[in-house]
């Protein structure tokens, strides 16, 4: 297709609008709408730090049962990092975990399929964290640092946060003084041309200097 199919808004079920405004203010999340018209129709809309798209909940805008959406992901670069600002935020998050079976991740009422903590090697993809919000709906904290091949054009590598440029530079700093290590500890003088081939080859998944 020529055109663009951008998604941009996901309607989750709620049975009370203004509680559910109250907890992604928590979050501190965006609030980009809150129409309310005559008829009873209103909607409510929400974009996550650093997110293209955005939630919308309220009042004759779904059938859905309320708390029935789930598997909402949240992409993070650290899921540490993550869960502990969402705790910070009064949210009750799950520990990090990662699964011992496939799919053990959208099992909401049965975790024996996880296993406790990040994935030993914080392979991109692997590691995972959960939370609700009032209504049950359920979202779903997941690790991305190295995106499979394909998955994002790098004529339009971006980083949507202070936070995530960061991180990445941390692991481009990491890689970079091993790199120095391999060529007996001198000074790379092209250091800015390197982290930048390596941290546009990590977002993109393609090759990572060494």
């Amino acid at each position: 297709m020529t055109t663009d199919l951008k998604l941009e808004a996901v309607v989750i079920p709620v049975a009370d609008v203004d509680r559910a405004k109250t907890f992604y203010e928590k979050l501190e999340w965006r609030l980009d709408a809150d129409f309310a018209f005559d008829n009873g129709f209103r909607v409510v809309q929400f974009t996550p730090p650093g997110s293209p798209a955005s939630v919308q909940f309220g009042t004759n805008i779904t059938t859905a049962e309320p708390g029935s959406a789930s598997g909402l992901y949240l992409i993070v670069s650290d899921i540490e990092a993550a869960r502990e600002e969402l705790a910070a935020r009064g949210v009750e998050v799950s520990e990090a975990f990662h699964p011992k079976s496939p799919g053990a991740q959208f099992q909401r009422d049965d975790t024996s399929g996880r296993a406790s903590g990040p994935d030993d090697d914080h392979a991109s993809y692997g590691s995972f964290a959960t939370f609700t919000d009032p209504d049950g709906n359920g979202w779903l904290l997941q690790e991305v640092t190295t995106r499979l091949p394909g998955r994002v054009d790098p004529a339009e590598t971006t980083y949507t946060s202070v936070e995530d440029l960061e991180q990445a530079l941390q692991r481009a700093a990491t890689a970079h003084g091993e790199h120095e290590k391999r060529n007996g500890g001198v000074f790379d003088e092209q250091w800015p041309q390197w982290y930048a081939t390596y941290m546009v080859a990590e977002r993109t998944g393609q090759e990572l200097p060494e």
